[in-house]
């Protein structure tokens, strides 16, 4: 049974749990349950803190787990990414006092520096040959400057409301970029069940991103339209009952399919249907 570690809480946990039930697993009920045996599906998920996920994964003693990319490198475990998942994205950058001389990495040779990602951090540090203290603090680091425990800051960043409340500002360029994905361990050998695990997500990741497009079209147009419209590999096309025209079907993105449907109709095509891929194997 594959064994698969799963966020319990946080920005994590949410979008973990819907991308498993479009997936076809089953998903716990209630919040509580810290362990859930799908035996349809020859599972068992593990419900886990984010931060802790990594570790576990890692040291073999799960298969695979759903996490951030910030935590995984923040815990210098022995796991290793094998799939992006899309969401759950965060920029992780340095804060100075509104006005500071600190204008980028190599300013920081010297300093203070808190922050709840310290593996992270030092990594990130050593990497450009930069020698600072860092201090790990659990939440709120953004006071840590002006209570005088440090000269900087590093943290995840969005809107960067909570930093300007507090005086602060960013500088110099992210130090990660981060989203969910999935972990298994460094150097794990081939698992028919981690790869059918990871096909199923897969699926969810390109019906999420395409839908699929039926339009008629007169023949002689049919070149000019698959231009627009050449699907994955090739669409399909097939004569219709009224002589000089096919049917075409092609997968095209979704963020796109309004602009290619304008597109169509202009070079004659019509009835023009868009539909929701809800599972797939490509």
């Amino acid at each position: 049974m594959l064994r698969i570690a799963v966020p319990n809480k946080g920005s994590l946990s949410g979008p973990a749990a819907e991308m498993l039930h479009e997936a076809g697993y089953r998903q716990r009920k209630d919040a509580k349950e810290l362990v859930l045996v799908d035996p349809d599906n020859q599972v068992e998920f593990f419900f886990l803190r984010p931060r802790d996920i990594a570790v576990y994964v890692g040291s073999g003693r799960l298969d695979i787990g759903i996490t951030g990319r910030d935590l995984l490198l923040d815990s210098a475990s022995d796991a290793e990414e094998v799939l992006a998942l899309g969401f759950a994205a965060s920029t992780f950058r340095f804060a100075r006092p509104v006005g500071a001389e600190i204008n980028g990495v190599q300013d920081l040779d010297g300093l203070r520096i808190a922050t709840s990602y310290t593996g992270l951090v030092e990594q990130h540090l050593a990497e450009h040959g930069v020698k600072a203290t860092v201090t790990k603090l659990d939440g709120a680091v953004e006071t840590a400057v002006h209570l005088g425990v440090a000269e900087v800051i590093a943290d995840v960043v969005e809107t960067g409301t909570s930093l300007r409340n507090a005086g602060l500002e960013v500088f110099g360029d992210p130090i990660l970029v981060s989203d969910a994905v999935v972990i298994r361990p460094k150097g794990a050998g081939e698992d028919p069940a981690v790869e059918q695990f990871l096909r199923r997500l897969q699926g969810v990741l390109v019906a999420r991103r395409y839908v699929l497009m039926d339009y008629d079209i007169r023949a002689e147009q049919v070149g000019a339209a698959v231009s627009l419209t050449p699907g994955l590999e090739s669409p399909t096309v097939s004569p219709l009952h009224t002589a000089g025209w096919v049917a075409v079907r092609s997968m095209v993105l979704r963020k796109e399919a309004q602009r290619i449907m304008d597109d169509l109709w202009a070079i004659g095509a019509r009835a023009i249907l868009v539909t929701n891929i809800h599972a797939c194997r490509i």
